[in-house]
């Protein structure tokens, strides 16, 4: 018993020391560039030959990856609120059908073209329309999606986020889009919450406050999307299987992700507003951290020459589903506009 803790806390340790030093060194660069998420899950890749070599850290390693993954989950709903959707207005979740029917209907039917597995495109596909490496990580293992798919997704994200850090407060500029204009924009069509910080207060304030309230927005869609893939990854497992004959059933209890439950209890609680700020910040915090070190786990649990096998299609099926909503989420607006 001591000694299978001994291990435990081995791996737990060494994923705590990769998220502290991620967040670290992601809180020292400018503009939030570099996220600690994906600072976590590259460092991790880096150090999975090191994992190899060190057994005794693989079963806190895997706990990191799956229970607390999920504890940074729940923990992150303190961060939203039912509120939020409702300061948006019916705008702006108009605008959010849009953007959500391209990035999952496109990425449907692109990843036939591309030939990229059901699992990786609908990682990417959530990615850009929920709330990047957090939507990753949280579907991925309720699809059961292999590590290397889950850290190539990520990757794919940050590429394209760093891009439109850069690119967004130029052509927002250009465009002449107002405070309000850009900053729908930058909510609907940016994909990590760091990312749309970044350009959305590089803009302006107002432009900022209120691309974080549409991003927020989208993030609580991670609910019906988690429970919509788990029902289909659980009828695709059914067919599949060799010995399955005449009606196939999905048995809900059995697939349905609980934890989500949990995450709606804390959005509750945060919609209440009984928590004092202080307590929010601080199991903010704790799931960042939480996240930071599953990001960490599934790194150490990769390897770079998986991830470099999966090849450039499903890179380019990422990007074209990114830019597609990027343009969607503009032209919708515009459209809107004139309706309304």
């Amino acid at each position: 018993m001591i000694a299978e803790n001994k291990q435990y806390s081995a791996g737990v340790l060494l994923t705590l020391a990769l998220a502290a030093f991620s967040l670290f060194v992601s809180g020292r660069i400018p503009g939030d560039m570099l996220g600690s998420s994906v600072l976590a899950l590259v460092l991790g890749m880096f150090l999975h030959p090191v994992l190899e070599k060190m057994p005794q850290t693989k079963a806190g390693v895997h706990f990191v990856s799956t229970t607390v993954l999920k504890l940074g989950i729940i923990l992150m709903g303190i961060t939203l609120s039912f509120s939020q959707v409702l300061m948006v207005g019916k705008y702006a979740l108009l605008l959010m059908v849009f953007t959500f029917t391209t990035a999952f209907g496109g990425g449907s039917l692109l990843r036939r073209l591309f030939k990229v597995n059901w699992r990786l495109s609908s990682l990417l596909s959530a990615s850009t329309a929920i709330c990047g490496g957090t939507a990753v990580a949280t579907l991925g293992p309720v699809i059961e999606a292999d590590d290397s798919d889950i850290a190539y997704a990520i990757s794919a994200t940050f590429l394209f986020d760093l891009l439109t850090v850069i690119l967004f407060p130029w052509f927002g500029r250009l465009l002449g889009l107002s405070d309000v204009s850009y900053g729908l924009w930058v909510g609907t069509a940016v994909n990590d919450t760091s990312s749309v910080v970044a350009a959305g207060y590089s803009f302006s304030e107002l432009a900022g406050s209120f691309a974080v309230i549409v991003k927020l927005t989208r993030t609580l869609i991670i609910v019906p999307v988690v429970l919509v893939f788990s029902y289909i990854h659980a009828r695709r497992k059914l067919r599949s299987a060799p010995a399955a004959k005449g009606e196939q059933r999905v048995n809900i209890a059995s697939i349905f992700p609980w934890f989500i439950l949990l995450f709606l209890v804390m959005v509750t609680i945060k919609s209440t507003g009984i928590l004092p700020e202080p307590a929010v910040t601080a199991i903010s915090f704790l799931s960042k951290l939480f996240m930071v070190m599953a990001l960490s786990a599934i790194g150490l649990k990769t390897s770079m020459e998986e991830v470099k096998g999966i090849g450039w299609r499903p890179m380019f099926l990422g990007v074209t589903i990114d830019t597609s909503v990027v343009f969607v989420a503009l032209g919708a607006q515009a459209l809107l506009q004139r309706l309304f």
